[in-house]
């Protein structure tokens, strides 16, 4: 008499299980592994952010208050920042969306990487990367959202994806 399970449902379930905490796994490292790379990012109120765009208009963060908004910094030189320029500039046609590019050289420099990657969103040049560092930034690319108070409510460094900032967005908007 034979004392193997021969029910053949055993096997698959077991697998899909094992998949399961595999999957689990992943995902906790992925979320460890955002956590470590964004802990430098500030949080709470937004800081100070003002100057002048490579538009020549002059920008202040405070001026965007009672809306959402994405500040995003990046860089001419980041291959990384390049995979989202574009959901960037979807976003600032619909959205409320200040960039700061770091150490990417003056207004020049800043706009003809613009008009050659076809991109419009603002953009104040931070070439000594002091704006950066007054929000905790040391990767591009890293992006903010703030509450319509100005509040940080999610901080990512590291690429993400259109739906992503829309949707944290979204959230932001609804969390006061």
């Amino acid at each position: 008499m034979s004392t193997k399970n021969t029910d053949p449902k055993v096997g698959p379930q077991r697998r899909g299980r094992r998949w399961l905490g595999y999957l689990l796994l992943i995902l906790a490292i992925f979320a460890i592994l955002h956590w470590w790379q964004s802990k430098s990012l500030i949080s709470g109120d937004a800081p100070a952010l003002t100057g002048e765009l490579v538009s020549g208009d002059t920008f202040d963060l405070d001026g965007l208050r009672g809306k959402p908004v994405l500040v995003h910094f990046w860089a001419t030189w980041c291959p990384m920042c390049r995979f989202g320029d574009d959901a960037i500039d979807a976003i600032a046609k619909d959205s409320s969306v200040i960039t700061v590019a770091i150490q990417s050289g003056g207004t020049t420099e800043i706009t003809e990487h613009m008009s050659r990657e076809s991109l419009s969103f603002p953009v104040i040049p931070d070439p000594h990367g002091a704006l950066a560092a007054a929000w905790g930034v040391s990767g591009v690319p890293a992006s903010f959202v703030l509450d319509d108070s100005g509040r940080i409510r999610f901080a990512t460094l590291g690429y993400t994806t259109q739906i992503g900032l829309r949707g944290r967005l979204w959230a932001a908007g609804m969390l006061d």
